[in-house]
């Protein structure tokens, strides 16, 4: 990604990531699908109701894989090699902890998680069941997340994507076997989706082990490097507690929308499920920004980086547009794809009408946040988006519902809020920090008036 035509370079890194996360999606989305159709309105807003739970976990770990793909990126594009060895070697023994780790936690704290998130009594026992029975999976999930992720830091996409595809089809076959034939009810769906990311991380984990590139995964080398784990924290850690924090804001979200009773939480679902298509293309190319800023700056190609970071920002706005549109127009035909009673796709496209053509800011936060962790400023996104999608998304529902009007499309209107306080600020941040201090770089190394050198 350090020559070459940028915008291909960032659509071609981001196409199979793109694929990759649509298949990985299709896990949940198959699970609501089946429990909408074939067990019943209540399971809906169950597995729905839940996913706010489990990305708490999903989305901590990802920051980890974040700051993973920083340093083994940057290795890679300053060809250190024996760092880049030993950057994956630690990564995956803090792997293996960190799923241990979120196994135990996420079991334990079931149901006190539901009884905090206000689920209602004729939901509870089917939430109960599904997320116990997938956070006691979820290693499989989070193992080959950061396998693909090392293989992404590199710049491999296409047998990550591969793997998936393989899976999520696996991943409708047991569904349909569990709950049709089998009759497991939500059990079955849970039951399906961890044995098909069990068996994705299985084939990530052979891979690594198997290349003979310079990538490749050893048992016996692994080990904690101190230094390296600093440098993943560094970013990690406020890339990690922001998505989960505000995961856990969006469990109050979560709460507001149950006040509405099981339609409108089944209605939430659909709108939910339908909304991370959207952000298909905003996260994809924020991870190929993170890699393109920091395989650039690691050949210290800094105005490249600068130009990529900004190609990224409109390829996003546009393809957003482009699904956002047709979905806000079609949004009643679509959500029958999930269920077919009627008060469940009312609220349904409610939610979407209120909200989906208002994603466009939403892709400036996520490619700028995304470009700024790839120069290693992690901090800098992580107090911003926290400060507009929890705190001021927060004070918004609290006042509204409590001093104004509490109904659904105003309690769905908390997302856009958040979304354009933190575009306005990442915005002027990104220009404060690159343009004012010269870069991403030390002022020593800048050219004489503090420019960005080549």
């Amino acid at each position: 990604m350090t020559q070459g035509s940028i915008l291909r370079e960032i659509i071609l890194f981001s196409l199979p990531l793109m694929l990759g996360n649509a298949f990985q999606m299709l896990y949940n989305t198959v699970d609501v699908i089946v429990v909408g159709n074939f067990v019943g309105k209540e399971a809906l807003a169950a597995v729905g109701s839940t996913t706010m739970i489990t990305n708490m976990f999903v989305f901590f770990f990802n920051g980890f894989a974040t700051g993973a793909g920083v340093v083994i990126s940057r290795n890679f594009g300053a060809r250190r090699y024996k760092e880049l060895h030993d950057s994956i070697e630690t990564t995956m023994a803090m792997t293996f902890v960190l799923c241990t780790l979120f196994t135990i936690l996420g079991v334990l704290g079931v149901k006190g998680m539901l009884r905090f998130m206000a689920t209602p009594d004729d939901v509870f026992a089917d939430a109960a069941t599904y997320l116990t029975i997938y956070l006691g999976g979820i290693s499989g999930l989070l193992i080959y997340n950061i396998g693909s992720g090392i293989l992404r830091a590199v710049g491999d996409t296409t047998r990550p994507l591969m793997f998936l595809v393989l899976t999520s089809l696996l991943n409708i076959v047991l569904d349909l076997l569990f709950v049709i034939a089998g009759h497991m009810g939500i059990a079955g769906v849970a039951y399906a989706t961890i044995l098909s990311q069990m068996v994705s991380a299985v084939l990530c984990m052979r891979l690594l082990r198997k290349t003979d590139e310079i990538y490749r995964f050893v048992w016996r080398d692994m080990y904690f490097d101190k230094g390296i784990l600093l440098d993943v924290f560094s970013v990690a850690v406020p890339a990690g507690l922001q998505s989960t924090i505000t995961a856990f804001s969006n469990v109050f979200v979560q709460s507001y929308v149950n006040y509405f009773g099981s339609s409108c939480m089944a209605g939430w679902s659909c709108y939910n499920k339908l909304d991370q298509f959207i952000l298909l293309p905003m996260h994809s190319v924020s991870m190929a920004a993170t890699t393109f800023v920091s395989q650039n700056i690691g050949a210290r190609k800094y105005r490249r980086a600068d130009r990529g970071t900004w190609t990224a920002v409109f390829l996003t706005i546009g393809v957003t547009a482009a699904i956002a549109v047709p979905l806000f127009v079609f949004a009643a035909p679509v959500n029958r794809l999930f269920t077919s009673d009627p008060s469940v796709i009312e609220f349904a496209v409610l939610f979407i009408r209120t909200n989906v053509l208002f994603l466009v800011f939403n892709c400036v936060n996520h490619v700028i946040a995304g470009a700024l962790r790839g120069q290693g400023d992690a901090r800098g996104p992580m107090v911003i988006m926290l400060g507009c999608f929890v705190v001021i998304r927060q004070i918004y529902l609290f006042v509204l519902t409590h001093f104004i009007a509490n109904t659904p499309a105003l309690v769905g209107f908390g997302y856009p809020v958040g979304w354009m306080t933190c575009c306005a600020i990442e915005i002027i941040y990104w220009f404060a920090r690159w343009r004012g201090k010269g870069g991403p770089v030390p002022l020593a190394e800048a050219g004489a008036e503090g420019e960005i050198p080549e």
